[in-house]
């Protein structure tokens, strides 16, 4: 694996606009807890300025040896002088430090890690509810650590195509130490029951929502776990931020998918936006339906589409769930997209349309059903085995067998030939025994429709096996008829050569 180097340039941050407020619903959020032992030999990354200039967000330089002292814990100060106590702790946690180099500032770091670890403890005991000062302060000294310009992700420094996540070892922030803690401070303010949403929204305005936002990219999988937690517990609480979060949310997707096709956090923000379409309202807004059409379909199109596809399938269902008419959107949103020399791909696409057809109604299903089987028929014959095979097994299903048996008379006349194909040349045996066995049930379920389709079959190739005889002999007869006027061309020559000598 390349080493990971500095480069000079810094990524230019996206950029979001208030969108017109509306009503999301939300689910449950489902946090997984961050840790990772995974040792790797990247180049150390250096400390980054954040997206736009604010004072909010400068990095305050390493402290002098010696500065950083321990302060008392809250438990050892009378009440009155609390919150005293909790600013200074905070002005302790805006020092930052160099974790390339472990033993530089070993002792300041530690007495930051226990600092935060008591404001952690301090806000999500709740003894005692902070002023509104000491918010503002807390959200200056949260941006301070955790708003960066991200280093560089690997492909920009080789050039190559992004690996997959489960075949290389993530990047992992060598600061997490303190960023984990902080992070854990941020998320317990938000969903500690004493903060009042009215005065929490000054501090966790929009520019703090777009530069966390701008964080998703990171390729430390536990910052992003984290990010997605806060993020979705965000959207819950503070529903005047609602509207933008999620024109925030499409800008990055309209990015990654017209743009770069490179972003590190599209399936955590998949994630969030999977709960948040698991609330939908019925009927269903116009603007939801859109978000489908211009997003997630779309999303379907870019290269790294296995690492985020099962949260995007996951999606996609939901809406089809939610309203069945939907169904043949999405059919044909995937048929646009329907890979033509990617393998992997069509097997995803055929796991998720599986997905699709088992919430799909009859009467959606007749509106798609020509191009759809078109596109399985081309399936069934295809030469990679894995995707011939999970093509046969949407059989399997019985919602799906039932789809096709009440419409077999438009179906099986468009397959036929794709498994009559497979059962005299294709070269797997295990797809040459499942097309056998999906003959079968055909043959059971209409037998004179099947021995029509046979008939058709077996004349439209003995029609085509005229005409390519015919071809044969026409092409037989240019070639004698060529070599005749090549054997006369050639006597009346040799004849006027002895007339002239």
């Amino acid at each position: 694996m390349f080493k990971k180097i500095m480069k000079g340039g810094h990524r230019k941050p996206s950029k979001s606009e208030a969108n017109e407020p509306s009503s999301y619903g939300i689910g449950p959020p489902a946090r997984s807890g961050p840790g990772s032992n995974v040792v790797v030999s990247h180049a150390s990354r250096g400390a980054l300025v954040p997206s736009s200039p604010s004072p909010v967000t400068a990095t305050p330089p390493p402290p002098p040896i010696g500065s950083v002292e321990p302060l008392p814990l809250f438990r050892d100060v009378p009440v009155s002088e609390r919150q005293t106590l909790f600013l200074r702790k905070l002005q302790n946690c805006c020092f930052q430090f160099d974790f390339t180099d472990t033993i530089k500032n070993a002792r300041e770091k530690e007495i930051k890690r226990q600092t935060l670890l008591e404001l952690v403890d301090f806000i999500q005991s709740g003894a005692s509810k902070i002023s509104e000062s000491c918010q503002e302060e807390m959200i200056k000294m949260i941006s301070v650590n955790i708003f960066r310009c991200l280093p560089p992700a690997s492909h920009e420094n080789t050039g190559q195509e992004p690996a997959d996540p489960e075949e290389e070892e993530p990047y992992l922030e060598p600061s997490w130490p303190h960023l984990q803690l902080v992070y854990e401070l941020l998320l317990r303010y938000v969903v500690s029951t004493d903060t009042d949403t009215k005065v929490a929204k000054r501090y966790i305005d929009h520019s703090f929502v777009l530069k966390l936002l701008d964080l998703f990219d990171s390729e430390d999988p536990r910052e992003r776990e984290y990010l997605k937690t806060i993020l979705h517990r965000i959207y819950g609480k503070f529903m005047v931020h609602r509207p933008f979060i999620r024109k925030a949310i499409n800008n990055i997707f309209y990015r990654f998918i017209y743009e770069t096709e490179r972003h590190s956090g599209i399936g955590e923000l998949l994630e969030i936006l999977g709960s948040i379409i698991n609330g939908f309202a019925l009927p269903m807004k116009e603007e939801h339906k859109l978000f489908l059409i211009r997003v997630l379909i779309p999303l379907h199109k870019p290269k790294p589409i296995a690492i985020y596809h099962q949260q995007l399938s996951y999606c996609v269902v939901q809406f089809v769930e939610k309203d069945y008419k939907l169904a043949d959107t999405v059919i044909r949103g995937l048929l646009k997209y329907w890979p033509v020399t990617n393998c992997m791909k069509e097997n995803l696409f055929l796991g998720e349309l599986e997905e699709i057809l088992e919430a799909t109604q009859p009467v959606e299903f007749q509106r798609c059903m020509v191009p759809l089987f078109q596109q399985i028929g081309r399936c069934l014959n295809s030469s990679h085995f894995q995707v011939a095979e999970r093509a046969l097994f949407l059989w399997n299903n019985e919602h799906i067998v039932g789809l096709i048996a009440q419409n077999r008379s438009v179906i099986l006349p468009i397959i036929y030939p794709a498994l009559e194909k497979n059962i005299q040349s294709h070269w797997n045996q295990a797809v040459h025994g499942l097309t056998a066995n999906i003959k079968k049930m055909f043959m059971e379920m209409d037998p004179e429709l099947f021995e029509e389709c046979q008939r058709q079959y077996e004349e439209k190739q003995a029609k085509s096996k005229e005409v390519e005889e015919q071809r044969q002999y026409t092409w037989k007869r240019l070639a004698q008829a060529a070599a005749e006027r090549d054997g006369g061309g050639r006597e009346r020559e040799e004849e006027d050569h002895m007339i002239t000598s």
